[in-house]
């Protein structure tokens, strides 16, 4: 279905948008335009790649004119641009609301301008009962998609979405931070070593947004089943992988974090579609009539769990790192530290 297609993706210079690009670029897709602000890592991506079918747009999601440069004959859109850090998104909540949210906005105005065939747009767990400004801002992103995708024709422009949790080594992440204290014989710092977290590698994020693709219907949020571990198990198999001897330090919980994250409300799991490996949640498809929201109620949501970290499958050290050596990231650093330290694991 990608074949002769051009698909746009935002924030296509991330780790999920390297990962896209890679998993599409050897089929018969006409095109893959690649929009960001960032020019250094597109002339990163363009020299890597050096490949025609890699197309190249400098612009901000922000910037409703610079969206819509790029959205002419685009056929699909994989929507990851995003300010996903925690921290950042604390300190400068509006900037949050102005890429997340209102960037979110722009993208899918333009699509539907376009006439663009289908959006995904990529949340987060963090959006799932939000604590902290990043999340609140994926939370509002989740509500403008699902919004304006009652707005649209489906069948001219389909607009859907999926929320995942932490994909393992990108960007920022703390595989990255403990195989970097590794090296400069530094401890591993964890904030609470009970507290878990989904894992989730890139090429499985793509394949949930994937399926997204081929099976959600409009409004829709997908989400894949995921397992799940102690941020103090993934510190000791980092350890262990790495035959090293850093201690781990103990230094807490920072501010707006939570102890596990959630992937489906029970509000969600009440009406979710349990799919072979993943959930699918429909669009509340209510309208103004507010007697359906204060007067009608849902007496399962009494009974029904949150599908959380803490309830799904909690891996031992031992599957966190047969988890962690398929990664390719994890393989490289791997390899660099025993041909720097002439041993063999």
């Amino acid at each position: 279905m990608f074949n002769n297609k051009t698909l746009l993706i935002t924030g296509g210079t991330g780790s999920f948008g390297n990962a896209v690009m890679e998993r599409f670029l050897d089929t018969d897709i006409n095109e893959i335009r690649i929009f960001s602000r960032d020019e250094k890592k597109q002339d990163d991506m363009r020299r890597k790649y050096n490949n025609d079918k890699i197309k190249f747009y400098l612009g901000n999601v922000r910037d409703l004119a610079s969206v819509k440069n790029a959205m002419h004959g685009v056929d699909y859109i994989f929507h990851a641009a995003a300010l996903k850090q925690v921290p950042s998104c604390e300190f400068f909540p509006m900037e949050a609301v102005k890429t997340n949210i209102n960037g979110t906005d722009n993208v899918l105005t333009a699509a539907i301008e376009y006439g663009v065939k289908k959006v995904i747009c990529l949340s987060t767990d963090k959006a799932a009962y939000p604590i902290n400004a990043m999340g609140i801002s994926k939370a509002m992103m989740e509500k403008v998609f699902v919004a304006k995708s009652k707005t649209v024709n489906p069948d001219k422009t389909l607009i859907c979405g999926t929320r995942y949790g932490n994909v393992m080594a990108s960007r920022g992440s703390v595989i990255p931070l403990f195989i970097e204290q590794i090296k400069n014989g530094k401890p591993l710092t964890v904030t609470d070593p009970n507290m878990t977290r989904f894992l989730m590698s890139l090429e499985e994020a793509v394949e949930l947004v994937v399926f997204a693709f081929e099976n959600a219907a409009a409004g829709d949020i997908m989400v894949q089943k995921s397992p799940a571990s102690t941020i103090g198990d993934l510190a000791q198999a980092v350890k262990e992988l790495f035959n090293a001897e850093n201690e781990i330090k103990i230094i807490g919980t920072r501010h707006g974090e939570k102890r596990y994250e959630t992937l489906l409300t029970k509000e969600e799991y009440v009406k979710a579609e349990d799919l072979p490996g993943f959930y699918r949640v429909p669009a509340d498809q209510r309208d103004l009539n507010y007697d359906k929201y204060f007067a009608d109620g849902d007496e399962n949501l009494t009974s029904v769990e949150e599908y959380n970290s803490d309830n799904t499958e909690i891996l031992t050290v031992e599957q966190i790192k047969r988890k962690l050596i398929e990664l390719e990231y994890v393989q490289k650093e791997l390899k660099e530290w025993n041909e720097k330290n002439h041993t063999i694991n």
